[in-house]
């Protein structure tokens, strides 16, 4: 019997087309059919790796090679273009994932959940006196100086220990009336207001009394110290005549000091009255000190962009010492909306003067008496567990500008699918970020591999964090326009906030000083080097590596200055400045007031300025602006 064939006309460039996309999407699914004895058997699924023709970079989609490999750009792995499973019902933002292609992709996820991070502040500051507790002994008469006991500052008195002995004729008179008076009527009215005008004179007590005791009216008398402390002034010498008035010595008390800190505009929001503040010395290597947050001033100085804290500071053995340089720290427990939790506060009332008097309910100060006032008029919140905010793992988010994508495993789906929603940030501590919106409780988010599943997400031509509402060449390809930036990295590079660690910051130096250098230089081979070395350093992970991603395969050398260089170089002056002493080498602050609207600022590792924002054409255009080191 002839066999008959029909053979149906179809256009050989959508056959490619078709077959291409089939492979390139991932979450397609491949399978094999053999027939043995009649009967249909699947054959044994070939691995990701054996079935992807094309590989490409997961941050440069438009790399493609025949294997595997390192992307010729940033040195990432290369990725395979497919995948075992496909899900048609997946949605705009969605990416279905096999198993198989899941763990080639290392894709790991945690939960979302609710708690309160906590965050630590690091400030720095200078011990100084408490000037509640300075005392100025000032002449109430006119004196004469015949003889001074404290004749240099720095020396310890105790209340009522003689500082000088001095003549004066209104004290002598004023001892004649305080006798006169006795006589005449002893423990009478007179004596009494006798016995008050010397008291106002500074007069002891005991000193009065002895007056009383001896009868008699003597020359010389001493001045004696009113309050204990140390002399920190001495503004007479022997043989000085002084009027009323005029300062004999300063004497201050200090059982307590002042610690005077500065904390950056950023930490503001999260600074309360009554905190606690652990500290560090050099005197004491080893030991921490305390004490209580008593202020924070009203305005950030214009200069520093700091914002000046007091803090009350016991110091019952004198160990400390005005003048010491000490490092602070302020831990602090986050909720929502830029607000505070402090637990051991929770429905506390506490003294508005002195922070360390802290009572279980409504009552006076015991050192000054004012009226204690609730912990939660100072700003703080009285929450329950239920109440603390949802948080993801910093590691779960993409941002580009202000925008930010979390990538969530949805729970029903049949093989691992992962839908891309757009987040609203609150703080972030410790590694964790509080999410405002966006999310719920119990959410699965991606933590590692949301690049790679983004990255497919624009070769699919779907929205993604690069490109929002998808559709459009593969991102990476030069669309033209002013020095070669692409729509990405136009987002990228926005000047948004961007945060570094202090600790990677400090590991980034080298190749950072490598970028400025090269930068400086005009050498754009040299640029990229130090570009790939930073991403080295980031572990192609977290916000700062995308933008190093974006900004490696650059062609000129303005692409990478402004404003890429400049948003890099004002997070890495942040992140050094929060611990300033971990420098182990010196690292100088410049300025260029030319760089953009309102200038741009960068680190050197010397004060030979090189200007690498414009490089040999204005290359020493700048300032030193600050030494950190």
């Amino acid at each position: 019997m002839q066999r008959k064939i029909l053979l149906f006309a179809v256009p050989v460039g959508a056959l490619v087309v078709g077959l291409l996309v089939g492979r390139m999407a991932f979450g397609g699914k491949t399978e094999t059919h053999t027939e043995h004895d009649g009967a249909t058997t699947a054959a044994s699924p070939a691995s990701a790796e054996q079935k992807a023709e094309v590989w490409t970079c997961s941050m440069h989609p438009q790399i493609r090679q025949p294997g595997p490999g390192k992307c010729p750009i940033c040195a990432m792995d290369l990725i395979p273009v497919t995948s075992d499973s496909a899900s048609g019902d997946a949605g705009p933002r969605a990416m279905t994932m096999s198993s198989s292609a899941v763990a080639l992709a290392d894709i790991q996820t945690t939960r979302v959940e609710r708690r309160f991070p906590e965050a630590t502040l690091h400030l720095v500051g200078q011990l100084d006196y408490d000037e509640t507790k300075l005392r100025s002994l000032t002449a109430r008469f006119p004196a004469r100086i015949d003889e001074l006991y404290v004749n240099y500052t720095g020396v310890s008195v105790a209340r009522g220990e003689h500082l000088a002995r001095i003549y004066s004729p209104e004290l002598v008179t004023a001892q004649r009336e305080l006798l006169s008076a006795q006589t005449a009527a002893p423990g009478g009215d007179f004596v009494r207001i006798a016995r008050e005008k010397l008291r106002l004179w500074d007069v002891l007590p005991e000193q009065i009394d002895a007056v009383l005791a001896r009868g008699t009216v003597t020359d010389s008398f001493e001045l004696r110290a009113p309050a204990g402390g140390v002399v920190v002034m001495k503004n007479i010498k022997e043989g000085d005549y002084v009027k009323t008035g005029e300062p004999f010595f300063r004497i201050a008390d200090l059982s307590e000091l002042w610690l005077h800190l500065q904390a950056f505009e950023s930490d503001i929001a999260q600074l309360r009255y009554g905190q606690e503040v652990t500290f560090t010395v050099e005197s004491w290597p080893g030991e921490t000190f305390s004490g209580h947050i008593a202020f924070i001033a009203p305005q950030v100085d214009s200069k520093t962009r700091t914002v000046a804290v007091r803090v009350n500071v016991p110091n019952p053995d004198q160990r400390l010492k005005p003048g010491m340089f000490a490092r602070g720290q302020v831990r602090v427990k986050l909720a929502g909306g830029n607000q505070v939790f402090a637990p051991d506060l929770a429905g506390k009332w506490i003294s508005p003067m002195h922070p360390e008097i802290v009572k279980d309910g409504p009552g006076a100060c015991d050192i000054c008496g004012m009226a204690l006032v609730p912990v939660e008029s100072l700003g703080y919140r009285t929450l329950t567990p239920e109440q603390a905010p949802l948080v993801v793992p910093a590691s779960a988010l993409l941002r580009t500008g202000k925008r930010a994508i979390v990538y969530v495993k949805l729970p029903d789906s049949k093989s691992a699918t992962f839908e891309g929603r757009e987040v609203e940030l609150g703080a972030e501590a410790a590694g964790l970020v509080i999410i405002a919106t966006g999310l719920n409780e119990g959410d699965e988010v991606v933590t590692q591999g949301a690049f790679k599943i983004d990255s497919s997400l624009q070769i699919l031509a779907k929205p993604s964090m690069m490109n929002p509402t998808g559709g459009g060449p593969a991102p990476g390809h030069n669309h033209g326009g002013d020095n070669n930036k692409t729509p990405a990295m136009e987002s990228m590079v926005k000047p948004a906030d961007l945060v570094i660690a202090s600790a990677t910051a400090r590991d980034l130096l080298p190749a950072y000083f490598a970028l400025q250098t090269a930068l400086a230089g005009d050498d754009l081979s040299a640029a990229q080097t130090a570009l790939r070395a930073m991403m080295e350093v980031t572990g192609h992970v977290g916000e700062l590596a995308e933008l190093l991603h974006l900004t490696v395969g650059a062609e000129t050398l303005d692409t990478i200055r402004r404003p890429a260089f400049a948003r890099i170089s004002s997070a890495m002056i942040v992140a050094l400045k929060r611990e300033v002493s971990a420098l182990e080498s010196p690292v100088v602050r410049m300025h260029c007031p030319m760089a953009g609207e309102g200038g741009a600022d960068w680190l050197q590792a010397t004060e030979s300025l090189r200007n690498p924002y414009f490089g040999a054409d204005m290359l020493t255009c700048g300032d030193v602006v600050e030494r950190l080191k």
